[in-house]
C-alpha cells in the first residue's frame, strides 16, 4: 500500500481527492492548517466509506500545521517513517486561492503559496520523495481569443493568485531540470471546479461570502443571499454573459488519481495538463439549468464587467485525455444536482 501526503487535504478538492485515493487502496497523510477548511470533511469521508462497507479509518492520518513552518512538514515525514510507511508521493493542494483577496493581500499569497511550496520541496528532497502532483490553475493563462486553451498557450496571469501559481510551476520546472532522472512532476491546471460528492456529506464550504459563481448560486437559492451579480451583459458570447468551463469536483479528484498513478508507473518526467471538460457554459445558462434541475428560483442582476475577466475561458483537455486516459463523466446537470443536495443537507457547510 503506497503512502501519499496530501497537503490541503481537508479542503474542497482535497477532501474529494482523499476519498478517491482511499477508495483506491492508498494510505493518506493529510496536512492542513484548517484556515480555509474543516476537519469535518475528513470525518465525513470516513462516514462515506463506512456506508459503502469500507472501514479505512486506519489508512487516514491527520496532521495540523503550516507549510511556512518547515518543522511541521518534516514531522509528517518522520511520523510516516516511524510507522514504516515512508511517503512516496505528494499531492499539493495547500495554498490561498481567492483572486480578489490576493489583490488586497499579495504578501500573504506569495508567502503562503510560494514559500510554502519551497519548504515542502526541501523536505521532499531530504526524505528522497520525488513524486508530486501540483494543484495549479487556468488563471495562469493569457486569454486573448475565444479558442480552447491548450497547455502551450501563452501564460500571463493578471492577479497575484495566478502569478503565484505560475511561479510555482516554473519553480517545479527548475526542480525537475536539476535532477531530471529522478523527479516525476504533474502540474494540473484546473478550470472551474463545482458540485459535490453524491452522498451530500462533503462539498464546497467557503468561509464568509463566496467568490465563485456556483456557491453563490446555492446561497441565493437557499435565501442566504438576495441575488447573483453577473459581471457584464455585453460579452461577445451568445447571451452576452461570460462562458466558463465547469468541471465536477469528483471528475477532478479522479484526474488526480490518474495523474498520480501515471507518475508512479512511468519514467521520470514533468507534465502540465489541463483538467477541464472542454465545454463552455455561460453564467445565464448555468443559472437556468440550476433553476430547472432543482425547481428553485435564483434572482440575478447585471453589474459592470470586472477588470481581468474574459469572455470565454474553456479548456482544451485533449492532452489529459491522451496521456492519463481521463474522461470527465459528469455534466452541468450533475453539478447542479449534487451541489444542491450538499447545500440542502448542509445549509451552513462545515461552519457552525
Amino acid at each position: 500500500m503506497k503512502s501519499i501526503l496530501v497537503t490541503g487535504g481537508a479542503g474542497f478538492i482535497g477532501s474529494h481527492t482523499c476519498l478517491t485515493l482511499l477508495e483506491n487502496g492508498f494510505e493518506i497523510f493529510v496536512f492542513d492548517s484548517y484556515i480555509n477548511s474543516s476537519k469535518k470533511s475528513l470525518k465525513n469521508i470516513i462516514k462515506i466509506l463506512k456506508k459503502n462497507n469500507k472501514d479505512l479509518e486506519s489508512n487516514l492520518h491527520l496532521f495540523k500545521g503550516d507549510l511556512k513552518n518547515v518543522r511541521n512538514i518534516e514531522a509528517i515525514f518522520q511520523a510516516a517513517l516511524k510507522k514504516n510507511k515512508a511517503i512516496e508521493a505528494v499531492i499539493h493542494f495547500a495554498g490561498l486561492k481567492s483572486v480578489k483577496e490576493s489583490i488586497v493581500y499579495p504578501c500573504s499569497y506569495w508567502d503562503n503559496n510560494v514559500t510554502g511550496t519551497i519548504n515542502l520541496l526541501k523536505i521532499m528532497e531530504k526524505y528522497n520523495c520525488r513524486n508530486i502532483v501540483y494543484s495549479s490553475s487556468a488563471t495562469v493563462y493569457k486569454v486573448k481569443s475565444n479558442k480552447l486553451l491548450n497547455e502551450k498557450d501563452e501564460c500571463e496571469p493578471v492577479n497575484p493568485y495566478g502569478q503565484t501559481k505560475l511561479t510555482i510551476e516554473n519553480f517545479l520546472k527548475d526542480i525537475f531540470n536539476s535532477a531530471s532522472s529522478e523527479w516525476r512532476i504533474a502540474c494540473l491546471r484546473y478550470f472551474n471546479p463545482a458540485g459535490a460528492h453524491k452522498s451530500g456529506l462533503i462539498g464546497e464550504s467557503p468561509l464568509g461570502k463566496p467568490n465563485n459563481l456556483y456557491p453563490q448560486i446555492t446561497k441565493v437559492a437557499l435565501g442566504k443571499m438576495s441575488e447573483i451579480k453577473i459581471f457584464g451583459s455585453n460579452w461577445p458570447t451568445p447571451d452576452g454573459t461570460g462562458v466558463r468551463d465547469y468541471i465536477h469536483v469528483s471528475d477532478l479528484a479522479e484526474g488526480h488519481l490518474l495523474a498520480l498513478n501515471y507518475l508512479l508507473n512511468n519514467k521520470p518526467q514533468i507534465l502540465t495538463l489541463n483538467l477541464g471538460t472542454g465545454k463552455g457554459t455561460s453564467v445565464l445558462e448555468f443559472i437556468r439549468i440550476f433553476e430547472r434541475i432543482n425547481n428553485v428560483k435564483v434572482p440575478f442582476s447585471f453589474s459592470k464587467r470586472r477588470d481581468g475577466d474574459n469572455a470565454i475561458v474553456v479548456a482544451n483537455n485533449s492532452l489529459a485525455k491522451s496521456i492519463l486516459k481521463w474522461i470527465p463523466k459528469r455534466n452541468i446537470e450533475d453539478i447542479c444536482k449534487s451541489g444542491w443536495n450538499w447545500q440542502l443537507k448542509n445549509p451552513n457547510g462545515f461552519n457552525k
